[in-house]
C-alpha cells in the first residue's frame, strides 16, 4: 500500500489539526465538523494529483483552449456517523462523484477492550471499474475500514482504491496495509504512535463522532 502522510510537510493543514486536537476548541461542535471538512478538501486535492487526466477543449467567449480534466468515475464511501464531515469535504472537490454510505460500529462483547465491528446499513452504487474512495476519519485498529471493504465487495471490483483518514495509529495503518493490495493509496493527515487499552488513538483527539454530533446513547 502506498502511504501519503501529509504531516511530513509544514502546511496550513497543521492549523486545522491542532484545533481538532485541542480540547478547549473541540467543544465547539460546528468548528470541529468544519475542520474535518476542510481537511477532507485538502486530502481530496492531494488525492486528485494521482487521478487520470485527459485534455479536453473548452470554448471561452474569445477562443478555445485545452484543459486537462480527470476521467475517473469516483464513488465516495463514508462510514457513518463521524465520516459525514469528511465525506462533505471530499464531495466539495469531487462534486460529480457518486456516493455510498455504510454504518460500522464497535460492538463490545464483554469488556471495552474486546469488540467486533458490526456492519448494518449500506447504500452503494456499482463499483465495477470505478475509483473507490473509502473515507473514515479515525483509522485506529483498521477493523472498520477492512469490514467496510468486505461489505462492499458484492457491488463490484473497483479499478483503484483510495483510503482517506484524518488521524491513524501505526497499528491501524499496518493492519490495512496487509489487507489491501499494493496498489491501494492511503491519504492521511497524520499518524500517531499507539492505541490505548480500549483501542483509541493516542494522542488522537477523542471520539470523533461524539465531537461532531454529540454523545450517543449507550445501550
Amino acid at each position: 500500500m502506498q502511504i501519503h502522510n501529509l504531516s511530513k510537510e509544514n502546511t496550513i493543514l497543521n492549523v486545522f489539526m491542532s484545533e481538532l486536537r485541542d480540547k478547549t476548541i473541540q467543544t465547539d461542535n460546528m468548528r470541529f465538523r468544519r475542520n474535518i471538512e476542510r481537511i477532507g478538501e485538502i486530502l481530496a486535492y492531494e488525492l486528485s494529483k494521482s487521478l487520470h487526466f485527459k485534455a479536453k477543449t473548452v470554448e471561452t467567449p474569445l477562443a478555445t483552449t485545452e484543459i486537462s480534466l480527470p476521467e475517473n468515475e469516483i464513488v465516495i464511501c463514508s462510514i457513518l456517523r463521524a465520516g459525514i464531515p469528511l465525506h462533505n469535504g471530499l464531495l466539495n472537490y469531487f462534486d460529480a462523484a457518486e456516493n455510498a454510505f455504510i454504518s460500522a460500529y464497535r460492538h463490545h462483547k464483554s469488556t471495552p477492550e474486546n469488540f467486533e465491528i458490526i456492519v448494518e446499513y449500506l447504500a452503494c452504487p456499482s463499483l465495477e471499474n470505478k475509483t473507490l474512495i473509502l473515507a473514515d476519519p479515525m483509522l485506529a485498529t483498521g477493523q472498520s475500514m477492512m469490514a467496510t471493504y468486505e461489505a462492499l465487495k458484492p457491488f463490484g471490483t473497483p479499478k483503484e482504491i483510495h483510503l482517506v483518514s484524518v488521524i491513524g495509529a501505526e497499528q491501524g495503518v499496518e493492519n490495512v496495509s496487509k489487507h489491501f493490495n499494493a496498489d491501494t493509496h492511503l491519504w492521511i493527515s497524520t499518524i500517531d504512535e499507539k492505541l490505548n487499552e480500549k483501542g483509541y488513538i493516542v494522542p488522537g483527539l477523542g471520539d470523533a463522532g461524539d465531537l461532531c454530533f454529540g454523545q450517543k446513547l449507550q445501550q
